[in-house]
C-alpha cells in the first residue's frame, strides 16, 4: 500500500493574512480578558461580523443569539459543573461552536488555527501541531488534555465531565464517543465520574465509543464501531461489541 502523507494546502497569501490577524486579535483579546462577560462582550461582536458581514442591522433576535450569556448550553445543566472554571471558558465554546455552524466552518485552513487558538484557553492542555476538524464536541473542556501531534476528525464526542487525556500522537476516527462518566442502572441521577485515557499513539477508529474510566494502551487501536467496555492492552487491535483483543501489533 502506498503511503499518503497529509498535504499541505494554504489560502491564497492575502487571505492568510486576513486570517492570521483576525485569529491573533481575538487571541490577544482572550489572553487580556478571562472574565466571563468581556469574554461574552468578545465573542458577540466575533460572531457578528463573522456571521451578518454585509448587514447593517441585524433584528434583535439575530443579535440575542450571538450573545453567549442569552444561551445555555447541556452541560450547564450537569450538577457537577463548576461555574468558576466553565463560565470563563463558556463564551469561547460558543465561539467555536458557532463558528462550526457558520459557512466558514468547513475551511480547515482556518478551522484548524482557530480551533487550536480556542483549546490553548479552554483545554486543561493543549499541545502542538493538533488537528481538529469541524464538529468536534466537549463537555466541560477544562477536563481534558490533548498531547502534542494528535487528530480529531469530524462529529468526534469528547465527554470529559470525569476527564479525559489524549497522549500524543493518537487520532480519532470521525463519529467516535469517547466518555469519561457513568449513569447508575437504577437511578440515572447517580453519576460516576472516571478518567479516560488514550495513547500514545492510539488509534480509535470510525463510530467507535470508548467508556468511562477506560484506557487504550500505547499503540493499540479500536476497530470501527467497537465498544471499549475494558482496557485494551498496548500495542493490540481490539475490534467488536464489546471490543475484544483480536490481534497484537
Amino acid at each position: 500500500m502506498p503511503v499518503l502523507p497529509y498535504r499541505d494546502l494554504q489560502p491564497t497569501p492575502e487571505a492568510a493574512q486576513v486570517y492570521t490577524q483576525w485569529l491573533e486579535a481575538l487571541d490577544e483579546a482572550f489572553t487580556a480578558n478571562s472574565g466571563y462577560e468581556a469574554r461574552s462582550e468578545i465573542v458577540r461582536s466575533a460572531l457578528r461580523t463573522l456571521l451578518y458581514p454585509l448587514m447593517s442591522s441585524p433584528n434583535a433576535l439575530a443579535l440575542a443569539h450571538l450573545d453567549p450569556r442569552n444561551i445555555t448550553l447541556e452541560p450547564e445543566y450537569y450538577g457537577d459543573m463548576d461555574p468558576e472554571r466553565y463560565y470563563p471558558r463558556k463564551p469561547l465554546i460558543w465561539l467555536w461552536l458557532q463558528f462550526d455552524a457558520s459557512p466558514l466552518g468547513a475551511n480547515q485552513w482556518l478551522g484548524e488555527r482557530l480551533r487550536q487558538m480556542l483549546g490553548r484557553h479552554i483545554f486543561a492542555h493543549m499541545g502542538e501541531r493538533v488537528r481538529i476538524f469541524q464538529h468536534v464536541e466537549f463537555s466541560f473542556g477544562y477536563n481534558l488534555s490533548i498531547g502534542d501531534d494528535c487528530w480529531i476528525h469530524r462529529h468526534v464526542l469528547l465527554d470529559d465531565r470525569g476527564g479525559i487525556t489524549i497522549h500524543e500522537g493518537s487520532s480519532i476516527s470521525d463519529y467516535a464517543n469517547i466518555y469519561s462518566h457513568s449513569h447508575d442502572l437504577q437511578d440515572s441521577k447517580d453519576v460516576t465520574n472516571h478518567r479516560t485515557e488514550i495513547g500514545p499513539r492510539a488509534r480509535i477508529t470510525y463510530h467507535a465509543t470508548v467508556l468511562a474510566g477506560r484506557r487504550i494502551g500505547e499503540d493499540a487501536m479500536l476497530g470501527a464501531l467497537g465498544v471499549a467496555t475494558r482496557d485494551v492492552p498496548a500495542h493490540t487491535v481490539a475490534l467488536g461489541i464489546p471490543a475484544k483483543v483480536k490481534l497484537q501489533k
